[in-house]
């Protein structure tokens, strides 16, 4: 029997040995992964986890627009990469959560030094098993399962964060390029008046005053010119590093959208319904579900753990027994009040938590569809101030050429257009930011509705095609 039981050992001993996984070295890397060029950059637009991306071609070689731009945000951001490694380790943990424990093998043997003739050798052997995990076993799947949709949802918000980013960034570069080209054209204009000036003032045509009163016109439009390209510059940088772009890249981006027209009054009436498929307060729900089943797991694990065993014994002098283990703890001194007052805590924080981000969320969106109603009206007037005095400067600039009005008129009226062009597209680059800003609290363009049940969405992919 012993041997048999020896036999046994080794056999069981053989097949958890086969399948054990392997180690292999994984070293790291050595080069930067930042592309140098985006028209080798192609991406996968199946993959893509929002409905306007998904349905859009990516072609590079024609310049990128605004939806282009995201696809390369979702697929090559590189916070995004890291979130997605955070959603494979997060099923790795449910994967183990699932797993029932080994049993365990207890051998021991005592050898007679002193015995009569006839002893032999004592040899035990005790088979066990943790009864009690099989009891913890349902708190902690369903703990890990909803770890794994709340893990999920989170990429899918940070997702919709990081395309929400390379719009509004991308806004602001084409709203920057507008505003250059007015700017441009005020400092031509400026220089060639204040050249005039200059020349008319060496001549004696002139006074000083109105010399000067050019020539700080066109120093004012220089200066924000100097700090539009800084403006730039910043947001041409962060671009690049939110697609995983090397910064000396150069991105070609093309067309120029128009802020959306919402129907204000639907989008008010749906709040509450477009909040709750949300995907940070599904993750928020799915976070305290995983909690919920943590401090149900603690609350079963202050009964007695109870641990079964089978012994085979072997005495000194030969006799052989079959006996039955069993231990169980006294749960008198600890008895898990500790972890159960700290998950009991826990689930009181993550209550707290969900209903400031839910209180939130229903602000920001007010606060949106305030705000862009006083965007568009200011925007009207704008806009038709801005036509108005464009009209005026013509005529200003006619009237003086006829000696009919005098240079310091002309430069102000002139002035006084630049800085209402600029108002304007300012204006439009508020509306569309605010617009942006709304389309990502109410998730305007996700795929699908979202449920705790959500199925992973495909991993993003890019691939670099060689040169």
């Amino acid at each position: 029997m012993t041997y048999f039981l020896g036999a046994l050992v080794c056999a069981l001993s053989l097949a958890g040995l086969t399948g054990c996984a392997t180690y292999v070295a994984r070293p790291l890397p050595q080069a930067v992964s930042l592309a140098n060029d985006v028209r080798t950059l192609s991406v996968s637009t199946a993959s893509m986890p929002f409905r306007a991306l998904s349905s859009h071609q990516f072609d590079p070689s024609d310049g990128l627009d605004i939806d282009e731009v995201a696809m390369l945000a979702v697929a090559r951001n590189p916070q995004l990469k890291v979130a997605r490694d955070s959603l494979g380790l997060t099923r790795a943990q449910a994967f183990a959560a699932g797993l029932l424990p080994d049993p365990t093998l207890a051998m021991s043997s005592d050898h007679p030094s002193n015995g009569a003739v006839g002893n032999t050798s004592a040899l035990n052997l005790n088979l066990g098993f943790d009864v009690g995990s099989l009891l913890a076993r349902s708190s902690r799947t369903a703990a890990a399962g909803a770890e794994v949709d709340r893990v999920n949802l989170d990429l899918l918000w940070q997702e919709w964060q990081v395309v929400s980013q390379s719009r509004l960034l991308f806004t602001r570069l084409r709203s920057q390029d507008r505003l250059l080209a007015v700017l441009q054209r005020s400092r031509d204009l400026f220089l060639a008046m204040a050249t005039r000036s200059h020349q008319a003032l060496l001549a004696g045509n002139v006074t000083l005053d109105t010399a000067t009163g050019d020539l700080a016109a066109l120093q004012a439009v220089e200066r924000q010119i100097n700090e539009l390209q800084r403006m730039q510059l910043q947001d041409m940088l962060a671009l690049n590093g939110l697609l995983g772009l090397a910064a000396d890249v150069r991105l070609d981006l093309v067309g120029d959208p128009e802020p959306a027209t919402q129907d204000l009054p639907a989008l008010r009436a749906g709040v509450t319904e477009r909040l709750a498929r949300r995907p940070d307060l599904l993750a928020l729900q799915a976070g305290y579900r995983s909690q919920e089943a943590t401090y149900r797991g603690a609350v079963l694990a202050q009964f007695p753990a109870l641990n079964v065993g089978v012994t085979r014994a072997r005495d000194t002098s030969g006799l052989y027994t079959l006996g039955f283990g069993l231990s169980l703890s006294l749960p008198i001194l600890n008895a898990n009040r500790g972890n159960i007052a700290f998950e009991q805590a826990t689930r009181t924080k993550l209550f707290d938590e969900y209903q400031q981000r839910l209180d939130a969320a229903h602000a920001e969106v007010d606060a949106a569809l305030v705000n862009i109603p006083l965007l568009q009206a200011q925007r009207a007037r704008t806009n038709a101030g801005a036509a108005e005095l464009g009209r005026l400067a013509q005529r200003a600039d006619q009237a003086f050429r006829d000696g009919n009005l005098t240079a310091g008129d002309r430069t102000r009226m002139t002035t006084a257009w630049t800085d209402k062009q600029v108002e304007a597209l300012q204006l439009r680059e508020a509306l569309m930011e605010q617009d942006i800003a709304l389309q990502t609290l109410l998730g305007l363009e996700l795929a699908r509705p979202l449920d705790p049940s959500l199925a992973p969405s495909p991993k993003p992919s890019e691939t670099e095609t060689p040169r």
